[in-house]
Parts: C-alpha cells; structure tokens; sequence
C-alpha cells in the first residue's frame, strides 16, 4: 500500500508541474493567442518522442514553489533525430530567468553538446527574474557562453514566440537561425516605455522590435511566420537540412527527380538585353530537386538570395545574387547576410552553389559611411576560409570586385561554369569602352556609333566566358539546359573533398 501512495504522489506533483503557473495563468497565456511552453515543445517534436529532465527543479527564491520554475527543458526527436529543448514559461513568473533556469537551459544545452545533437530554444519570456539581482545576470552569462562553446558544433536554433528583451536577445543573437512569430514575437535590448524615456520616441513594441521590423530591416531574424504552428513546421523543416553535429553530414533524402533533367527554358531564361532584370528564384526552383527551395531572410537584403535545396537527394546550400533587385548588386547588408550564411554551411559540410550575376558592388556615400568595404570583406573571407565543396556557375555579370568575393576559382572555388550570356570583366562594357577610348569616341563624327563599336569590341575581347575559360579561370562553359546535371555530377566528385587552413588559433574576420 505504501508503494501505491508513493506512486499517487509522484502522479499527483508530475500533474502539478504540467501546470506551470496554474490554469488561470494558462487561460490567460491562451487568451493572447499563445500557446503554454509544453504544448509548443509537443508541436515542435516527434508524437510521444519527449522526455522531459529537471521536472521537479524549484528556485528557492520564488515565494511560490512552483515545479520546473520558468522553463521546460528536455529531449525528443525530430523526424526521428535526437534533439535537445528548452521552451520558456510564461505562465511562471513571466517566463523570467532565475538561477534556476538558467542551470536548467545550461544543463541541456551541455547534454546537446555531449552527445552531438542539435538544441532548440524557445523563448518567451519576461527577461531577468529582478527579485534575484546578479544572480538571474550570471544565469544569462552562463547560458550565453554555452552558446559560443557550442557553436559551430551542434545545430543551434531559436524560437521567439513572446517577449525577448534585454540580455535575453543575446542568447537568440549567438545561435545559427532565429525563427519569429508576428503580432506575440517581440525582440528589442530596451523596451517602448525605456526608449520613450531616453530618446523621447514613441514607438510600439511592434514597431520596436516585432518579427517583420527583424525581417526586412535589422535582418535579425532568418525565418518569419504568421502563427506559432507553422513556425514550428518550418523548424522541422529546416532539420531535415542540418547534420546532427559538425562532425556528420545532412541526411540524404531519397530523390524521385532525375538527375538528368534537361530544362530547355534555361537556353532561354537570360534576356537580350544585358540590363533587364530577371528572378533568379526561377532558375532556382527549375535546376534544384522538385522545385523545393527553403529560402533564408528572404525580406532582408533582396539582392542576393540564400537558402536550402537539394541536388540528387543532397543538401546544399545556395548563393545567389537576384538581378530583380537592384540589378543583384552587393552592398554591406547583403554582404552580410551571405558571410554568415557561408560560415554556417561551411560549421556543418553543407556544400555551397553559387548562382552568380553580379555587376557589382553598390557606389556611393552612403554606402560607404556604412563600411561596405568592411563588410564586404566579411563576405570574401567566407568564401575563402570555408573548405566545404563549393560550385559557382555565372549565368549573366560578373564584374570587377563582385567577381572576385563572389567564389572564384583563385578563392579556392572548387568548380566554376560559365553559360555562354556569361560577361566577365573589370566593369561593364559601356564603362569600359568610355573609360578607354573616352577621347576617341568624343573625337568622332558620330560619338554614338563610335561607343557602340568600343562596346562590342570590348565585349568581344574580354565580357565574354571564352577568354576566362581561356586562362583557366572557367572549368567549363556549359549549355544553360543541363545545369541541373552539371551540378550533380560535380557535387558527386566533390563529397570526398578534403580541404584545409593553416594551422591558428582562429583567424580575424573583418568585424
């Protein structure tokens, strides 16, 4: 009998602790529209597949002893792939972190590391616990430095699914992709009420720090979702592209889509005229396995664009620059945004294409006073240190200093192909001609014609795929038709690559 009263307690405190806060703390988390942490973490994992560590934790500071304090944390699958969790509660003391939750969030975050396994937080909460003083700041320290130790060793991903203020953004800002939801998702270092108070702004939380000012202006967050259950679809998703660890490769996926495909639109696709734009996410969805394509920060710096597909089953990662935005060129956001895309394929061996039509990068003061040179050198010491397969094909431009950051073949770029549309030069030809034979042409009885002619003898003589195949520079000039076989086969060639940096501590990326 004895046993079955232990038994009934232990039921009785494991129903207590799926509580969290009580029920009206739930009823009134669901009233915002948001859902309570344990059923975010059942959504987000494999059905039954969660098990939950740290259940019974207390903080001894809380006047109310409530189990677990302010944070679930465990482990489960995703597609049958172990994965660590943490999801705050929001319902316990606002999801606030105590020195409890954050030994809880450290805990796991090691295990992940442990046993080289991704780790999902989901973050919803109030920020520090300020009835705990320094010691909710030393629980933040300990999970940020967690995040360093651990990346580029195991997945990293983050959910913002309520409130992220103060310290709180930074563990987020340390992981491999941030996924927001809208209208509940708020992440911001001070609040509306601070901001009013200092600077005299009057700005909403949304407007501050919602998930679409992330997505099209700071480029904070990669993935932007309107409710909570398709961002955690989207997670699941982006797992399927991720290894485990940075010692193993993504899973390969079993591919129903011919390696062999010939797409005739592609002899077709590059326009006459080399200034009118065209979507590069066409050829996109035309050369890469079932038009599937995952795009990251798709609202941020749309000029170039970056994401998932798969080649023959293959994860790669994607590269390319979009001649529908601003002609594709690059400028410091965008730099950016490729530079940390680059180093998080090159952390896990996903192989990196790159569909290349450049001009070049954007002039300008404005551009300048911004540090594009320092950023777009961010970019160009990614391409040079990843080691990872890398394969660029230039479709249409590619000029001057966008050529060279963009994986050429002396970047230690593994495989270059040219279409024939491919213009490679130090600038456009128009520039080109009348930076030459600026006096020549002036001296003409018909300037005009006489640039007109300059253009096409330049054109002839250098913007073409032929000279730089000539030298090397090209492995392959390549009917535009079978890209998609071209790009299996050398990937095929390329998965035993081994490629290496000198030995360092770590290198001085341009900051």
């Amino acid at each position: 009998m004895s046993n079955e009263r232990q038994i009934l307690e232990l039921k009785d405190r494991q129903e207590q602790a799926k509580l969290g806060g009580g029920i009206k703390s739930i009823e009134k988390q669901h009233a915002k529209g948001k859902l309570t942490a344990r059923e975010r973490i059942l959504i987000l994992l494999d059905e039954k597949s969660f098990e939950e560590i740290d259940q019974f934790r207390l903080s001894p500071n809380s006047a109310k002893k409530l189990y677990g304090d302010g944070v679930v944390t465990g482990y489960g699958t995703i597609h049958g792939r172990l994965i660590f969790v943490f999801s705050y509660d929001f319902t316990v003391m606002g999801g606030s972190l105590s020195k409890t939750v954050a030994e809880k969030i450290v805990k796991v975050q090691e295990m992940a590391a442990k046993v080289g396994a991704p780790i999902i937080g989901i973050n919803d909460s109030g920020g520090a616990r300020v009835q705990e003083g320094v010691d909710s700041l030393v629980g933040y320290t300990s999970i940020f430095l967690r995040n360093v130790l651990n990346s580029g060793v195991v997945p990293q991903i983050s959910a913002i699914v309520g409130p992220a203020a103060g310290g709180a953004v930074y563990s987020p800002a340390l992981t491999d992709f941030i996924f927001m939801v809208r209208n509940t998702a708020f992440m911001f270092l001070t609040g509306p009420k601070i901001v009013k108070s200092v600077n005299h702004e009057d700005v909403t939380a949304n407007e501050l720090g919602g998930a679409d000012v992330h997505a099209t202006k700071s480029g904070v967050t990669h993935f932007t979702y309107d409710d909570e259950h398709n961002l955690f679809a989207g997670i699941r998703e982006l797992v399927k592209y991720l290894p485990q660890n940075n010692t193993e490769e993504p899973a390969i996926e079993q591919n129903d889509d011919p390696a062999d495909r010939v797409e005739e639109s592609l002899n077709y696709i590059i326009p006459d005229n080399p200034n009118q734009p065209y979507d590069m996410h066409d050829i996109i969805k035309t050369v890469f396995d079932n038009g599937v394509f995952m795009e990251v920060q798709e609202h941020f710096a749309k000029s170039i664009i970056i994401g998932y597909a798969r080649l023959n089953g293959r994860a790669v990662g994607i590269v390319a620059n979009q001649p529908k935005v601003m002609a594709g060129v690059l400028d410091s956001d965008s730099a950016v945004k490729t530079a940390r895309f680059i180093r998080t394929c090159d952390c896990f061996n996903i192989p990196i294409i790159t569909l290349e039509d450049v001009p070049g990068f954007m002039p300008g003061t404005v551009q300048e006073y911004q540090g594009v040179i320092r950023h777009g050198a961010k970019m160009l010491y990614a391409y040079a240190e990843a080691t990872v397969p890398r394969i660029s094909i230039i479709t249409r431009k590619a000029y001057g200093g966008a050529f060279c950051v963009m994986n050429p073949k002396a970047l230690r770029g593994d495989i270059v192909y040219a279409w024939p549309t491919a213009e490679i030069a130090v600038m456009g030809p128009k520039g080109a001609a009348e930076l030459i034979h600026g006096k020549e042409i002036a001296k003409a009885d018909d300037p005009a014609a006489a640039l007109e002619e300059k253009v096409a003898e330049y054109r002839a003589e250098h913007a073409n795929p032929y000279v730089a195949a000539a030298k090397g520079h090209i492995d392959e000039v390549i009917e535009p038709k079978i890209t998609r076989y071209k790009l299996i086969k050398a990937l095929e060639m390329l998965q035993n690559k081994r490629d290496v940096n000198p030995p360092k501590k770590h290198g001085n990326i341009p900051l």
